[in-house]
């Protein structure tokens, strides 16, 4: 399997050999964050467009069929359309808080989005606490969400700030406990070392039920942490028209939107690295030949492939199940989500400690 640090040790070279170390390093970061930046854009139109079709899918319609071949540019009309949009000035207002909420927002999710490995060699940040660095910076979000109800001075922004901010702490326990079980499993919080350990197998197959329990709950509490539905209480159009962004309009509101379906990209991106052996592809052991052949379809595949296979079934949540009242929601992550990842992440521990594992 091509290992992509090849490429970036050469760039890293060719560099430093015409300019000084900083001046490399400047460079690099430019790029970096140039390539991050467009991978963030070109994504988002992706699932904005992916949903719209497997809504449709799932109503029996075409969905976006005008802009392009099969509505492929719609998304990119929607992108320019919301870029010209005037950004309304509104009175009695927090200004200075209801422009920050939305860049808070993008930068939660844009740190995030730089903490996952796209490819074998193909990471912005690694380190060795790389699974709690990106549980700390993905935790910002809910800040801006509070900021933009509270500051906008509207009670609906507000509802809908409040609902957010209890439902994404609640659940932040799930999916926190659900990332534990399964670094007690990898024995590292590396997001490489993590990966790097499924080569003969991926969690979800060897890591006995823990894992499979532990992939359930993530999938669960993964969608309520993104305020997808059956989960968007904070956005219930029925009740609270947009939710805690009702304010917003032009850029900002596309801010809003933007994170909204990258962290779902971010979400089943770290689902496939816990469980599903990230950018490793399947490996059986004893099958060398078939080993052979998967190593040949490129880590990028693999990542991604996982990735737009997980957000597909979040989708399908979306589209199936009614909204869950307030109520219903919290008592589902506190008396039943997180008292069963307690048992959970103790059982792991056992099997760990014993060596029950494959």
């Amino acid at each position: 399997m091509f290992d992509f640090s090849i490429v970036t040790h050469w760039i890293d070279n060719l560099l430093r050999s015409v300019m000084p170390g900083w001046g490399a390093l400047l460079i690099e970061f430019v790029l970096v964050g140039v390539a991050l930046l467009l991978l963030y854009a070109v994504l988002a139109l992706f699932y904005i467009y992916f949903e719209r079709k497997v809504c449709a899918f799932f109503q029996c319609r075409l969905g976006p069929n005008r802009v392009g071949p099969y509505g492929i540019f719609q998304s990119v009309a929607d992108m320019f359309k919301i870029l010209i949009k005037e950004l309304i000035s509104l009175n009695h207002i927090d200004k200075f808080l209801f422009n920050l909420a939305p860049y808070l927002v993008i930068v939660a999710s844009m740190l995030a989005f730089g903490c996952l490995p796209f490819g074998k060699g193909l990471q912005v940040i690694d380190f060795n606490i790389g699974i709690f660095f990106l549980i700390a910076v993905s935790s910002i979000g809910v800040l801006g969400i509070l900021l933009a109800g509270w500051s906008s001075h509207n009670k609906y922004t507000l509802i809908g700030a409040i609902r957010s901010g209890a439902q994404m702490v609640s659940y932040e326990l799930s999916i926190g406990l659900s990332v534990l079980t399964m670094v007690v499993f990898a024995g590292t919080m590396s997001i490489t070392g993590i990966v790097e350990a499924q080569n003969n197998g991926w969690f979800i197959f060897t890591g006995h039920i823990p894992a499979i329990v532990a992939f359930l709950i993530y999938l669960v509490a993964g969608t309520a942490e993104t305020n997808r539905g059956p989960f968007d209480l904070p956005e219930a159009e029925s009740e609270l028209t947009a939710g805690y962004h009702t304010e917003y309009s032009g850029i900002h509101f596309g801010f809003f939107y933007l994170a909204e379906y990258l962290n779902l990209f971010i979400v089943s991106g770290v689902a496939s690295l816990l469980f599903l052996g990230g950018w490793m592809p399947l490996h059986i052991p004893g099958w060398e030949s078939f080993n052979h052949v998967m190593d040949y379809i490129p880590s990028v595949v693999w990542f991604f492939g996982k990735a737009i296979v997980i957000s597909f079934i979040i989708i399908w949540f979306k589209w199936t199940f009614p909204r869950l009242r307030i109520d219903q929601l919290l008592r589902l992550e506190w008396k039943y989500l997180l008292p069963l990842n307690l048992i959970n992440l103790f059982v792991m521990v056992l099997i760990v400690i014993y060596g029950l594992h494959f």
